[in-house]
C-alpha cells in the first residue's frame, strides 16, 4: 500500500520575505501599504533557540503549530532545533520540505488511521501520543506488535489557573488512567513515554513541578522504569499584560523536580516549546485606516481575523506596541485612549483593551505590535477579503 504525501496548505504558510532591511523602523518608513506587515528576525529566532538548547536540561522540539511559516521553521532549524513536534501530516510535509530528515514527534493525541499510516510509512515517524486505549490500538494496527515505537501517554492534572489556555479540558487522562495506558502500551510492544502540558503561557514553575511528581508516581505504579519524560510546552513569552519568570527559573525548577521525584533513575527530559521559541522573533505592523475622534474609535488594516486573533481570545496576551510616523517613534504619554477595531465588517473584530495613542494619531500612522511570532501568522483568516500580509526580514525586530 502506498500513501500520498499530503498537500502543503500555502494559505497557512508565508513564503520567503519580499525584502530585507535593517530594522522594523525602516519598514515603517516605507510608503504606506494596504496590507499589514510581519517583520521577522532570524537573529532573534536563533537567540531563542540558543536560550532553550543551552538552558533546558534535555531535548528541545519546536511545536510547529505556533507558527508553521517557512522562514520561522528554517531559522529555528539553522539555530539548532533538530526535533519538531507536529500535529498533522501537513506539518510533517512542511518540516521535511524545509529541513530534510529530522525527528518528528506526532504528539496530537487524536489521529485518523490514515494519518497514522502516512506518518509511519511516508515520514518514518516513530513517536506517537495517545490518551486512550482506542488510539493506542489504532497505532498498533499500523505499526504492528513489538515495533519498538515510542508511545507518549498524555496525562493531566487539575489546572492551577496559571496559564491562559487550559489544555486539560481537551486532552489527557488522570494519573490512575495513565497507569493503565502505560501498561497497555507495553503490552502492545511500545516503549512508554509520559507527556503533559501545563497550559499555554504558564507563568508558574509549579505547573511543571507537580506534573513531574505525578509522572514519577505513574511510572512507579505502572511498574516501569521511565526512560523519557516530555514536559510539554507552555513556556511563557513577554506581553504587556502578562509578566513571566525568567526562563532559567523554569528550567531550574524542572531539573530539580525531576531529580527529587526520580532519584537516580531520572528519565531523559524533553520539551516542546512553541510560543516561547517563535513569539519574540516577529512583530506586526498595522496602519491606521480611520480615526473617529468624536467617539474615540480607531480602525486598523488588521485585526482579530488576522494577526491579532489570539489577543481577542486571551486579554493577558495583549502585546507591547508602539506608534510610528515617518520612521519616528511617537510618544503616547498624555495621549488619548482609543477603542481599536480591525478592518472587517464584524463587530467582534475589536481589541479587548483600549490603546493609549498620541492625541493627534492619524491615517497611515503605523502601530507595531511586538511578540506576534506565535499564532499571529498561523491563525490568520481571509475573512471579508482581509488577512493577507507581507513578510519582511529585519536584522533587529521590535520586542517591546
Amino acid at each position: 500500500m502506498t500513501f500520498a504525501r499530503p498537500t502543503i496548505l500555502s494559505a497557512a504558510v508565508y513564503g520567503a520575505p519580499a525584502r530585507r532591511v535593517a530594522n522594523s523602523l525602516d519598514v515603517a518608513a516605507m510608503p504606506a501599504q494596504e496590507r499589514p506587515v510581519f517583520c521577522i528576525s532570524p537573529a532573534a529566532l536563533h537567540a531563542q533557540a540558543r536560550l532553550f538548547l543551552d538552558g533546558f536540561p534535555g531535548e528541545v522540539a519546536y511545536a510547529v503549530k505556533a507558527n508553521p511559516g517557512d522562514e520561522v521553521i528554517k531559522a529555528l532549524h539553522s539555530g539548532g532545533i533538530k526535533v519538531f513536534d507536529v500535529a498533522s501530516t501537513v506539518e510533517m510535509a512542511t518540516v521535511t520540505r524545509l529541513c530534510g530528515k529530522v525527528d518528528l514527534h506526532y504528539h496530537n493525541p487524536v489521529k485518523s488511521l490514515s494519518e497514522i499510516a502516512t506518518a509511519w510509512h511516508t515520514f518514518a515517524v516513530r513517536r506517537f501520543a495517545a490518551d486512550c486505549r482506542e488510539e493506542i490500538a489504532k497505532i498498533a494496527q499500523v505499526a504492528g506488535h513489538a515495533s519498538g515505537a515510542e508511545l507518549a501517554i498524555r496525562f493531566r492534572l487539575p489546572s492551577l489557573k496559571a496559564s491562559v489556555h487550559d489544555f486539560s479540558s481537551k486532552f489527557g487522562v488522570n494519573p490512575a488512567e495513565a497507569v493503565d495506558l502505560v501498561r497497555f502500551a507495553v503490552l502492545n510492544g511500545f516503549v512508554p513515554v509520559l507527556t503533559f502540558h501545563p497550559g499555554s503561557q504558564c507563568t508558574d514553575p509549579q505547573g511543571w513541578v507537580r506534573h513531574i511528581e505525578a509522572a514519577a508516581n505513574i511510572a512507579r505504579d505502572a511498574g516501569t522504569t521511565l526512560t523519557k519524560l516530555n514536559v510539554g510546552g507552555g513556556f511563557p513569552s513577554r506581553y504587556a499584560a502578562s509578566r513571566a519568570p525568567r526562563m532559567e527559573t523554569i528550567f531550574d525548577a524542572i531539573r530539580d523536580a525531576a531529580t527529587a521525584a526520580f532519584g537516580s533513575d531520572v528519565p531523559a527530559l524533553e520539551c516542546e516549546p512553541g510560543r516561547a521559541l517563535c513569539a519574540p522573533g516577529v512583530s506586526l505592523q498595522t496602519r491606521v485606516k480611520l480615526v473617529r475622534r468624536s467617539n474615540g474609535d480607531l480602525f486598523l488594516n488588521d485585526g482579530i481575523y488576522g494577526g491579532l486573533m489570539e489577543v481577542s481570545q486571551a486579554p493577558d496576551l495583549m502585546p507591547f506596541y508602539r506608534v510610528i510616523r515617518d520612521g519616528q517613534i511617537l510618544t503616547t504619554a498624555g495621549g488619548d485612549e482609543f477603542t481599536v477595531f480591525g478592518p472587517t465588517c464584524d463587530p467582534l473584530d475589536v481589541l479587548p483593551h483600549k490603546l493609549r495613542l498620541p492625541a493627534d494619531i492619524r491615517e497611515d500612522d503605523v502601530i507595531e505590535f511586538a511578540g506576534i511570532g506565535a499564532y499571529g501568522m498561523a491563525t490568520s483568516t481571509r475573512f471579508n477579503g482581509y488577512g493577507e500580509a507581507d513578510l519582511i526580514e529585519v536584522s533587529e525586530v521590535f520586542t517591546g
